[in-house]
């Protein structure tokens, strides 16, 4: 399968097996677009979801996505999950953390309850998703991991501060995370997408919305397809040598920073 459609490590092609993947957050808005990508390359993929399974949906003739119930904050739950993705599929090659939860307020509102929250969800399970996954891909000597963090990031955002925090030290972790592993054709990079249109997104009201449209020199935003495309390509066996890299996917939003 091609690179672009999300060939991993594990490529399929001439009737091989495609690759094992597992996309955390892969029910809706980003990982649900990577996870169909990737599956449309060929690859079996698992999907983690808190509370709505992914609709049945594909190109005819794919396999179903994998849904697998997981709150990701649980050490419990992530091994289960994998317990499962294994006993299904077969070890995972391909990881994407895509979940990821906001919980907006200025910094001297912020309770510790809602930064806790956020560095829970967006950081410290992939620390935990990435740590488990390691083990095989180590011993096979390949894999691909690609974390999905936030044009924010590097620009900040008033009201962000838990959120800005745990994308940002998604970069940290990967970069060193990427050092780690390299010897073993292990690749580790970053998707920090800008103004995407999901259900975080919609959940503002329009005025927001297009204010922070404004702000983008392509003037508009991104399509979860979008982000997803730039993933399926660093999975791929055309990004074998990328890794350790922060792929922006903000319609401009991040330049400069």
């Amino acid at each position: 399968m091609s690179a672009g459609a999300g060939a991993g490590p594990d490529g399929a092609g001439d009737g091989a097996v495609g690759p094992v993947v597992l996309v955390t957050g892969g029910s809706r808005g980003i990982g649900l677009a990577c996870a169909l990508r990737l599956q449309r390359g060929g690859a079996r993929v698992a999907v983690t979801y808190r509370s709505v399974p992914p609709k049945e949906e594909g190109d005819e003739g794919t396999v179903p996505l994998l849904p697998l119930r997981c709150d990701v904050t649980s050490p419990f739950e992530t091994e289960s999950t994998f317990s499962a993705v294994e006993e299904q599929l077969g070890p995972v090659a391909v990881l994407v953390c895509a979940a990821g939860v906001t919980s907006d307020s200025l910094l001297l509102r912020m309770g510790e309850d809602r930064w806790d929250e956020v560095i829970a969800t967006d950081l410290t399970a992939c620390y935990r998703f990435a740590r488990r996954a390691l083990g095989p891909m180590l011993r096979a000597r390949r894999g691909r991991i690609v974390l999905i963090s936030s044009v924010v990031a590097l620009s900040g955002n008033p009201g962000q501060t838990n959120y800005a925090a745990a994308k940002a030290g998604l970069i940290g972790f990967a970069r060193s995370l990427a050092r780690e592993v390299a010897s073993r054709s292990i690749t580790v990079n970053v998707v920090a997408p800008g103004v995407t249109a999901t259900d975080m997104l919609a959940a503002l009201s329009e005025e927001q919305r297009a204010r922070l449209v404004s702000e983008v020199p392509l003037g508009r935003m991104a399509s979860p397809d979008e982000v997803a495309a730039a993933v399926g390509f660093l999975v791929g066996e055309e990004a074998a040598y990328i890794t350790g890299a922060v792929i922006p996917v903000d319609g401009g939003l991040g330049m400069g920073h």
